[in-house]
């Protein structure tokens, strides 16, 4: 017997089947983006609907290692705290068990079998490539692709090892890892660790049962250790991470250990009392299948009510507290790309806080005109900076974005976003530039006239509303506080019109003072360019609904 002839052919389908099984993920991703999206929201619920949301996003991106990943790195940018962390992770466990039941398909629905279904699903899937004009069809035809790609390479390996059948010395290493949990379980855990994926493990255990030589219970002690093995790649993305992201990375760990633990000494007592001879038996796809989903579930449901205790174990073994977020911090991190619909999700909210910030220093701005309060000039000119820092993270992070795999949809989406930014960015800006001019007034000793501040009050009501009413329209996409922000801007420019002619006749009349005369031009000019920059905001989220 050629190992050479069995190794390589068995890594080629692996690949394949990986490769398959991405691309299928990530047009199932771009097709469920805005449903991926929303369900975000549910992030901020409770932990039972974390659970939910772990195992939906899982399934579609066909892996909890990436889902965990993606948690570490919600964490790490403080936008989810360790109890929300802890029910997706759970829920990224069970959504795991998809692949495997796609690939179990071919014993339980004859007619998915490989050899018939994954010529006829690649086929299918170049045909709605190529004649498929609309984005979304393109990623239909991801998805029946990489479906096939699966499994042509699951067939490709089950074909590869079929040899192995007839191979005395290679049954023994199975009816060792049945007879030896701990080898069994190190087993599992070392495949899944080096190609770090629970799922494309799961495949090849399956490739192996349906050439006949795995046994029950060694298939039970490995898939046991596939789920340690799937922790390794969120313990790295953990590295260099604050302390909060690496107590995420324990409790995922420390949640599948204790799983194991517990299912092992269950399936020690099962192999060994009460049925000495059904560990023996080989397994079936279908069978791996169905350990794997209850070992999961199961782990999920024992644990769910000790998830606060797992918490506080792995808080104490990272040896962190959750800390106040910074908000000058830009809350977004690289682990998020892992699936686009949400980092783009998470960066809309980043926005909305950034602009909540200008939101403040404009409300700041509108007195300090007229208190002159030394405190205010400092705290606006504080939040400038911080708004400046976000502006240029926001920025950079959102260009990340559009490097990826993205729906021309979520492209646009983008686009827009940045042209928001800039606008936020400009009116933060000019809450800096009205500070200044009431420092003039300060340091000159100087003030308006009684009909100049009532016509600045007026001025000023009216382009702070537009930006408020911007920003709500902008957080829930609403069109009416869009709609509102035009009619105000139109007011504005009127507004600016009529002011600048009244001043210059009150300054033709030696009404005011030449300091005070200035700030109040420069001041209007400032205030209609706030509101001209709200309406800009409206106008994309009008164009967006």
């Amino acid at each position: 017997m050629s190992y050479v002839n069995i190794i390589i052919p068995f890594i080629g389908g692996l690949g394949m089947f990986i490769y398959g099984m991405q691309i299928m993920a990530q047009g199932l991703e771009n097709a469920a983006g805005d449903r991926m999206k929303s369900l975000l929201e549910v992030l901020t619920k409770n932990k039972f609907l974390g659970v939910l949301l772990g195992a939906f996003i899982t399934a579609v991106i066909q892996s909890s290692s990436a889902t965990t990943v993606m948690v570490v790195g919600f964490v790490n940018a403080g936008i989810m705290n360790l109890t929300q962390a802890m029910g997706v992770i759970m829920g990224a466990n069970v959504g795991t068990t998809v692949t495997g039941w796609l690939v179990s398909s071919v014993e339980w629905a004859k007619f998915l079998s490989p050899a018939n279904l994954a010529p006829i699903a690649i086929m299918l899937g170049v045909v709605v490539m190529l004649t498929g004009k609309r984005h979304s069809t393109k990623e239909i035809s991801s998805i029946i692709i990489g479906f096939g790609l699966l499994f042509v390479g699951i067939t490709t390996m089950s074909s590869a090892v079929a040899p192995l059948q007839d191979s005395e010395s290679f049954r023994n290493i199975f009816v060792t890892l049945g007879g030896n949990p701990f080898l069994g379980i190190l087993a599992g855990t070392v495949v899944t660790a080096v190609i770090q994926s629970s799922s494309a493990s799961v495949g090849i255990l399956q490739s192996l049962a349906a050439a006949g030589l795995v046994p029950f219970n060694a298939a039970v002690y490995i898939i046991m250790g596939q789920n340690i093995g799937t922790c390794v790649t969120a313990m790295m993305s953990a590295v260099g991470a604050k302390k909060t992201a690496k107590t995420a990375a324990f409790m995922h760990l420390l949640f599948n250990i204790i799983g194991t633990v517990i299912f092992s000494v269950l399936a020690i007592v099962l192999f060994e009392v009460v049925y000495p001879n059904a560990g023996g038996g080989h397994i079936t796809q279908t069978q791996i299948s169905m350990v794997h989903t209850a070992f999961n579930i199961g782990t999920t449901v024992l644990l769910f009510p000790a998830s606060n205790w797992i918490i506080r174990l792995a808080k104490k073994i990272s040896r962190t507290e959750e800390a106040e977020v910074d908000e000058g911090k830009v809350l977004l991190d690289d682990r998020m790309l892992e699936t686009p619909a949400i980092a783009l999700q998470s960066t809309e909210k980043e926005l909305v806080r950034m602009g909540h910030i200008v939101a403040d220093a404009l409300r700041k701005s509108k007195e300090v005109l007229f208190t002159l309060d030394e405190e205010t000039l400092h705290s606006i000119r504080e939040e400038e900076a911080v708004v400046d820092r976000l502006s240029a993270g926001i920025t950079g992070y959102a260009v990340k974005i559009t490097s990826l795999s993205v729906s021309e949809k979520e492209h646009k989406e983008v686009t827009g976003l940045l042209q928001v930014l800039s606008d936020m960015e400009r009116i933060s800006d000019y809450c800096e530039n009205i500070s200044e001019f009431a420092e003039v007034l300060l340091e000159n000793k100087t003030g308006f006239t009684d009909k100049g501040l009532n016509e600045l009050k007026e001025m000023i009501e009216v382009c702070s509303d537009s930006y408020f009413h911007a920003l709500e329209a902008y957080e829930y996409r609403s069109r009416e506080a869009a709609l509102q922000v035009i009619e105000e801007e139109t007011k504005a420019d009127e507004l600016e019109i009529s002011m600048r002619s009244a001043h210059i006749s009150r300054l033709a009349g030696n009404e005011c003072t030449t300091e005070a005369g200035v700030v109040y031009l420069d001041a209007l000019v400032c205030l209609e360019r706030i509101s001209d920059h709200a309406r800009n905001i409206a106008e994309e989220v009008l164009e967006q609904n």
